[in-house]
């Protein structure tokens, strides 16, 4: 079945439908990676978004309920430039095409995504349309009646509806090393978590507790957790004053780490701002310098906004990681409170592993604060 993918420019790419027939619409972003789309597509940070990957053949390897990120697809669509319909791999457990078809998603392929991606970086990520149905000039009607992305709370979305507690193993599969015992306890505001955030906290013998989004201080505090992640998740974090009207109440009073979007509503709730990116960090080969050791990582990262440089002056943060590609912040820690967080993504799911030690830090840096008290 044939297919258009159409920009907010007009501009209009042709190839054919996989995944569901019907119409999807959504800002438009691309990825570098060049595995891991099924972690992606589950990712909560691409709801709202078409996913246009780079990587020419995405499907090679089929599909798993191991590499799941969150209980259903997230993406809004699927820009590819051949689907592979005969995935080889002992892991496979089914094909991109079934697992589209299954989660409901609209995709495309035959598209020119070098061309698209170019156009992407040049002039900035748009709003876009993937349809079997319509027309350029009726998608076009349709989107200019439809709100832009950094205009919807995304977020209230993907939340989780009420609390959940993980210790050992959990029923969607996670992992855990812990027991009901486990000696810390972390409080997990979730913002669009992905499983392996939860995974990792698990295997350093963690009980994490995962409250919804609009969770109030006084809700998490009553738990008495002994430090507290912010996750990551999608959309623009100006939107989300109330979740940084609480966070602003527990600053100081327990450990904080913030995770992506956790990292950019932290600043907010110091004093800090934010910006929206020209076409975003999404991918799994992006350079960060530890301005602390000199030491260079190479990170898994999803995100179109970024802490503003300008702003921290007067919060108590300071920088300790920048983006060796553009300079942006992706690092900070408060000079007087256990707090620090990062804009990448130390769980990867996909991506390198060089930061996993970071959630040790946090775990240990939790410890030192319960033994000072």
């Amino acid at each position: 079945m044939r297919a258009l993918l159409t920009l907010e420019d007009g501009t209009t790419f042709e190839g054919w439908s996989v995944g569901v027939p019907g119409t999807t619409f959504g800002e438009v972003v691309f990825s570098t990676s060049m595995c891991g789309y099924q972690e992606m597509l589950t990712d909560p940070s691409y709801r709202g978004q078409i996913l246009t990957l780079t990587y020419p053949l995405i499907g090679n390897y089929g599909v798993t309920d191991a590499d799941y990120e969150s209980s259903s697809g997230q993406a809004a669509g699927l820009v590819v430039r051949k689907l592979c319909d005969e995935p080889s791999s002992w892991r496979s457990e089914g094909s991109l095409r079934d697992f589209l078809i299954t989660h409901g998603i609209v995709g495309i392929q035959w598209v020119d995504t070098r061309a698209l991606t170019r156009r992407l970086r040049s002039q900035g990520v748009v709003m876009g349309a993937i349809s079997t149905e319509f027309s350029p000039q009726e998608l076009l009607a349709r989107m200019q009646e439809m709100p832009s992305y950094s205009k919807v709370d995304f977020v209230s979305q993907v939340t989780s509806p009420t609390i959940h507690e993980y210790f050992n193993t959990a029923k969607d599969g996670t992992t855990c090393a812990g027991n009901t015992d486990a000696p810390v306890h972390i409080a997990l505001l979730d913002l669009g978590v992905k499983r392996n955030i939860i995974r990792n906290l698990c295997a350093l013998g963690c009980h994490v507790s995962v409250f919804p989004a609009h969770s109030t201080a006084e809700q998490i505090l009553e738990r008495t957790p002994d430090g507290i992640v912010i996750s990551p998740g999608p959309g623009d974090p100006a939107l989300l004053t109330s979740i940084t009207a609480e966070l602003a109440k527990i600053l100081g009073r327990k450990p904080i780490l913030g995770i992506c979007l956790g990292h950019q509503l932290l600043a907010l709730a110091l004093g800090g701002k934010t910006f929206k990116l020209k076409f975003g960090h999404r991918g799994g080969n992006h350079p960060v310098k530890d301005l602390l050791t000199d030491r260079v990582y190479i990170t898994s990262q999803n995100h179109g906004y970024a802490v503003d440089s300008d702003s921290i002056a007067g919060t108590g943060l300071e920088v300790t990681m920048i983006n060796l590609n553009d300079y942006t912040i992706e690092g900070l820690r408060h000079k007087e409170l256990p707090i620090f967080s990062i804009q990448y993504h130390p769980e990867a799911s996909p991506g390198p592993h060089d930061s996993n030690y970071l959630f040790k830090r946090f775990v240990d840096m939790v410890v030192d604060n319960r033994t000072v008290r």
